[in-house]
């Protein structure tokens, strides 16, 4: 039977309709009008405005669970998604507090403005802790978010939308965020006061493969000393091959990789008779795995936070991590010749796989993350020395 949450308030502007039939009541930003999507929580204490442009969360609405959010307002500069005006990232966004007026000396405007300009509908003022409480006991849910500034919903047919929507298994979302042609990446990373640099003595070319790629992960590859061509998901490995590239990246993007992979795998398995360095983080790490014969599974409540502690078999070592998936490796079906590099300290699933005897590795974390943590940044230079390597060059120290 439906119910309505117990967080409610008495005349709301917005309300998340579950597929189950809960009712939450709040007030609404950003956006009018309603997305259909998966509810899942982000544990994340800052950067907020990349998260919501993380192009892997298209086809997600994010709950965060640190209360204030939006105080530090928006910007053009902390985007994460390559192509703006496709609006790639989260439909829906939902916070315990009202948004503040701006408070950052970098903010450009409002969060509400940034929300409506993105098209992103949100909604406030409601309990996120009991939210987020629901998702982990039930598990990721496929629901409804409205905003109608007269508190006017239509609440049956909401929940008919949230009950009949199938969700995100078996469904390809890199295709709506891939880039639509080949371009060169040339910005650098961010300088406290000096903003963006740009690439311009390059020592290396890499073809980053974009299923839904981060800005700051092609900021960081720059930044080493790559000239990062940039090309589409359906892009060939003829066409790869024929750019001469010193080393493949593949990246991170929405949806389940099993779809995606009904084109991207056999590119990639071209891509892995040769000898070139290849590095995949998150659906890239995945398409890896189901490219040398392993499978993928939906998770329950998925990883989304940047304080998931990994551990790197190679190092021994433990770090801090972003991550953002609901979707993982079943580290079970990876054939003998794959082993695992990298595994999450919170629940054992797989985090990292390097093929034995080839210079191809990928981790499921975002080791770019933006603000932050950067404890894994090192693994941008493990895959710069592996070209390096194959070009007789020195290697870089892996952790500067």
């Amino acid at each position: 039977m439906a119910t309505t949450a117990p967080w409610s308030i008495e005349k709301p502007t917005a309300v998340l309709v579950l597929a189950d039939g809960t009712v939450v009541e709040g007030r609404g930003l950003g956006a009018t009008g309603s997305a259909v999507a998966e509810v899942c929580f982000n544990t994340a204490l800052t950067g907020y405005e990349e998260i919501l442009t993380d192009p892997s969360y298209s086809g997600q609405i994010v709950t965060f669970t640190f209360p204030h959010i939006g105080n530090i307002g928006a910007n053009d500069e902390d985007i994460e998604d390559l192509h703006p005006a496709a609006r790639a990232g989260a439909v829906g966004a939902i916070f315990k507090a009202d948004v503040t007026d701006p408070s950052s000396y970098r903010a450009s405007e409002h969060l509400d403005h940034w929300l409506k300009s993105r098209g992103i509908v949100a909604l406030c003022g409601i309990d996120t802790r009991a939210l987020t409480a629901l998702i982990r006991e039930k598990g990721l849910a496929n629901a409804v978010i409205a905003h109608a500034p007269d508190g006017r919903f239509d609440i049956a047919d909401l929940k008919r939308q949230a009950a009949e929507w199938p969700g995100l298994v078996d469904l390809d979302l890199a295709k709506d965020v891939t880039s639509g042609q080949s371009s060169v990446w040339k910005e650098k990373p961010w300088v406290w006061n000096e903003g963006y640099r740009e690439q311009d003595e390059p020592t290396m070319h890499v073809v980053a493969v974009d299923y839904g790629v981060k800005r700051n992960i092609l900021r960081l590859l720059a930044g080493l000393g790559a000239k990062v061509t940039v090309v589409p998901a359906k892009t060939s490995a003829e066409d790869i091959l024929a750019m001469k590239p010193n080393g493949v990246f593949l990246s991170n993007g929405p949806g389940d990789p099993a779809a995606t992979g009904e084109y991207a795998v056999p590119v990639i398995r071209d891509l892995l008779k040769t000898e070139l360095p290849i590095f995949g983080i998150c659906l890239g790490h995945q398409m890896l795995a189901l490219a040398v014969g392993g499978k993928t599974m939906k998770m329950h409540q998925g990883h989304h936070g940047a304080n998931h502690p990994v551990k790197d078999h190679t190092t021994g070592k433990v770090e801090i991590v972003s991550m953002n998936h609901g979707f993982a490796v079943d580290a079970k079906s990876l054939p003998q010749g794959i082993e695992e590099t990298h595994v999450s300290l919170f629940d054992g699933s797989n985090c990292g796989i390097a093929i034995t005897g080839k210079p191809v590795f990928s981790v499921q974390h975002h080791p770019e993350a933006s603000p932050g943590p950067q404890d894994s940044h090192y693994l941008f230079r493990r895959f710069v020395n592996l070209i390096r390597e194959r070009k007789g060059e020195p290697a870089l120290a892996e952790r500067a």
